[in-house]
């Protein structure tokens, strides 16, 4: 199960709103063996394109940099889906080289860049088998509510 801040939801889902019709794609960072999303890390889709996602190879050689000297891990890999469902495509499932993070997509088909509806789903990608989870949002560290459309 993943969870997440309502701010780090709330992000997530503004830089794909942002981007649209461009994917949008980034890292929420926490510490190394955590599994605490805590550090929202937007990043630019080098590829510039509405059906793919490719992280800036220079701004991700420094993103890691920094995390390893800040001992983070990525805990969230996200990207958004402009026309499709928020399903990884095969691209998506071969591109998934972190094998202790969630996966997250964000489908802002119906929405676009406006306040419509978004999909928000998590997964789990090892070795090409790919596992919906469930997305825990907490307002507070107290108060977990369960992620639907925004």
């Amino acid at each position: 199960m993943l969870t997440l801040a309502q701010e780090t939801y709330d992000a997530i889902v503004a830089h794909a709103r942002r981007d649209h019709p461009d994917e949008a794609c980034g890292v929420v960072a926490g510490p190394e063996g955590s599994d605490r999303a805590e550090r929202f890390i937007p990043m630019v889709n080098a590829a510039g394109s509405p059906t793919f996602y490719e992280f800036d190879s220079t701004e991700l050689l420094a993103l890691y940099k920094d995390m390893d000297a800040r001992d983070e891990e990525p805990v969230v890999v996200y990207h958004s889906h402009t026309a499709t469902e928020a399903y990884p495509s095969r691209t998506d499932i071969g591109l998934a080289s972190e094998p202790n993070a969630h996966y997250v997509l964000v489908s802002t088909r119906d929405g676009g860049n406006s306040d419509g509806p978004v999909e928000f789903r998590s997964y789990r990608i090892v070795d090409g088998v790919v596992t919906e989870e469930d997305v825990t949002i907490t307002p507070t560290a107290e108060t977990p509510t369960r992620a639907s459309t925004d």
